[in-house]
Parts: C-alpha cells; structure tokens; sequence
C-alpha cells in the first residue's frame, strides 16, 4: 500500500501542501516501511489542467489514498475512477499527516474541498478571484461544468444577468458547504492535540 501527500518540499518533515495540482512535491510513502519517493510535481506551472495531470500521475504510480490540504473537482474526479481515496484538510509536517493516516484519524473526503482553479497564483491575475488564492473568491475563470450546464439544471429564468447570479449563488454556497466541513476538521484536529 502506497499513499501520496501533497508536500512543500522533499522530506517527511516539511509541511502538507494546501495545494494538490500545484504543489511542489508528491510524497509517495509505505505508511509500514516509511519509506518515501519523492516526485518533484512536473505540472505545477500548468497553465490549466495540473490536477487532472497530477492526479494522473498518481494513480499510475498505484496510490491507494491522498493526503492534501484542498483538492478540486477535477483531481478529485480522476481519483474516484481510480478508486483512490482522498483526505483533505490536512496539515501539519507530512510525517504526522502520515502518522494520523495510520492510526485511523479522520474520514475520507466525499466531495472536492475547493473549486476549479483554486490556487492557479496569488493576487487577482488570470484564474483568480477575490479571494487572493485561497479558494474564498468568485474566479474570474469558470470552470468547465458551469460552463456546461445542462438544460435541467439551468434557473428557470432566461435573462444572462438572473442565471449569472444563479450562478454565483450556488458557487457560494458550494464553497461555504467546503470551508464549513474543513473548518470542522481543524477544529477537530485542534482538540486532538490540545486534548
């Protein structure tokens, strides 16, 4: 059994990623052995695509779970094809992430953490929102299933101005349902080590 975590460099004791696609390294670590590859994430730069890339990537190595910090609708699409689990929310050093892997602490996501782009820069450059990277923000770039939306799922309203506050409404709401769920697992996490 192989598991990946989303790290800001190359050993056990740097932190967890908040990122998934655009972190800068993979951790692939034997929770038994500890013993770890290091994958230096060669989609980082990507200028669209990088979770699907990545989760990719990992898959093809035959990761069973992922730990990260967030992870978007796309990666998290590829992962659940490959039947790979996914915990986000996480942080902390990678090698505690892996400990509290082991000891069975906390429940696999059912849904992304954030939306499409999330963590595409820093500031309100091309992909970003209002948020400055943290996922908080409306981006300026949709992502392809709003842009997509099928006939059933769309307002009953026709006017652009009407559907496109549909649209922000349910991206809100999406994303504070996102942020609700990780605030409990920090939250949680707290405990465990205040307690």
């Amino acid at each position: 059994m192989k598991i990946a975590v989303t790290s800001t460099g190359p050993s056990l004791d740097d932190p967890v990623e908040v990122r998934f696609g655009r972190c800068r390294y993979f951790l692939v670590v034997d929770p038994t052995t500890m013993e770890t590859e290091v994958i230096q994430n060669p989609y980082i730069d990507l200028g669209g695509g990088a979770g699907i890339q990545s989760a990719q990537l990992l898959a093809d190595k035959g990761v069973t779970a992922v730990l990260t910090g967030n992870c978007g609708p796309n990666a998290f699409r590829v992962f659940s094809s490959a039947g790979i689990k996914v915990f986000s929310g996480i942080s902390g050093k990678v090698r505690d992430a892996v400990e509290r892997y082991k000891s069975g602490a906390g429940a696999g996501a059912s849904a992304p953490s954030v939306q499409s782009h999330f963590g595409m820069g820093r500031g309100t450059g091309r992909g970003m929102g209002t948020g400055g990277g943290r996922g908080m923000g409306r981006g300026l770039m949709r992502s392809r299933e709003a842009e997509t939306t099928k006939v059933e799922d769309a307002p009953t309203s026709s006017s652009p101005e009407s559907t496109g506050r549909q649209d922000e409404i349910s991206e809100l709401k999406e994303q504070a349902k996102a942020l609700k769920k990780q605030m409990e697992q920090i939250t949680a996490r707290l405990k465990d080590l205040e307690g």
